[in-house]
Formats: C-alpha cells, sequence, structure tokens
C-alpha cells in the first residue's frame, strides 16, 4: 500500500514534468492548467494499470501447485470504464498438494481452497473444504473441523474444481 502510494506520487510529478516541458518548449504559450491535468492523468493511469494487470501480477507469483479454477471480474460504479472493460477483482485457486482422499471412501476427497481479492490492499483467505465426487457436493469445514453443511453446495458437471480436486 505504501509502495503504490509513492509510485502514484512519482508517476504525478513525472507527468507534470512533461507538461513543464511542454510548456517550456512552447516558451510558456500552452495553458498552466495542463500542469495538474497532466499529473491527475498521470496518477490515475498508473492506478488504472495497477487494478488491470493485478491478476496476472499475483497468478504469475502462485506456485505451481496452485490452480486457478474461477475469477471474477465486476463492473465498480465509482470507476465506470469497468463495466465498458470489466476486470479481474478476485480469484479462487486450489492447492493441489493438500487434495487427499478418505480412506473410508476414496470419493471423498478434502483439499484447501483460497481466495483472493483485490481491496484496498490484496486479501487472500483459505478454507478446507471436502467434495463428494460422486454427488458433486461441496461442504466448506468449520474451524472445529466439522463439515458446514448448511453452506453445501452442489456443484455442475464440467464445473473446473469439481475437475481439478476429483481427477487425481
Amino acid at each position: 500500500m505504501f509502495w503504490t502510494f509513492v509510485a502514484t506520487v512519482f508517476c504525478g510529478l513525472g507527468a507534470a514534468g512533461i507538461a513543464l516541458g511542454i510548456r517550456a518548449a512552447t516558451r510558456n504559450k500552452a495553458p498552466r492548467w495542463i500542469i495538474p491535468v497532466f499529473a491527475g492523468a498521470g496518477m490515475l493511469g498508473y492506478l488504472i494499470q495497477g487494478e488491470y494487470t493485478w491478476y496476472d501480477h499475483k497468478k504469475a507469483q502462485l506456485p505451481e501447485e496452485a490452480v486457478v479454477v474461477s475469477t471474477q471480474d465486476d463492473g465498480i460504479f465509482w470507476r465506470p470504464w469497468t463495466f465498458v472493460f470489466p476486470y479481474v477483482t478476485s480469484f479462487t485457486t486450489v492447492d493441489t498438494k493438500s487434495i487427499s482422499h478418505d480412506s473410508d471412501n476414496q470419493n471423498v476427497v478434502r483439499f484447501t481452497l483460497y481466495r483472493f481479492e483485490q481491496k484496498l490492499t490484496d486479501a487472500v483467505s483459505h478454507r478446507i473444504h471436502i467434495i463428494n465426487c460422486a454427488t458433486q457436493e461441496l461442504v466448506p469445514l468449520g474451524s472445529d473441523g466439522r463439515p458446514r453443511v448448511d453452506n453445501l453446495k452442489t456443484l455442475v458437471s464440467g464445473d473446473p474444481l469439481l475437475e481439478t480436486v476429483c481427477s487425481g
């Protein structure tokens, strides 16, 4: 967060410097207001670029055993350009090293699901889930290790999460 702020300020200063160069090249005939306009456009451009490259940057940092199973892109009201050009604001990954089959029933698989979200600061949450590959039912485990049946979801055939977890 701090380094994003510093980089944003420097982008604004750099863009303002370009505007000062334009004014100097035109012997101060270019209007003065281009300096703050360029500074604002430079800062806004840097922040927008960071939002649109966040997913690719985070995905590149993941280890090989992390498989992306879903992404979510949203249009955000105070960023009207996102309705025309949406970007990924969150994604979910499965840690394939955490996949383990139940010893009693091979159709029941336990695994860790990670969710990455782009907010004011990046947020990462993880939760252990179990899935029944035969019935395609997904259930998160509570902090006490018991299945939270009230949060049961039935996955459709072809779901990337189902295919990733149940293929192994």
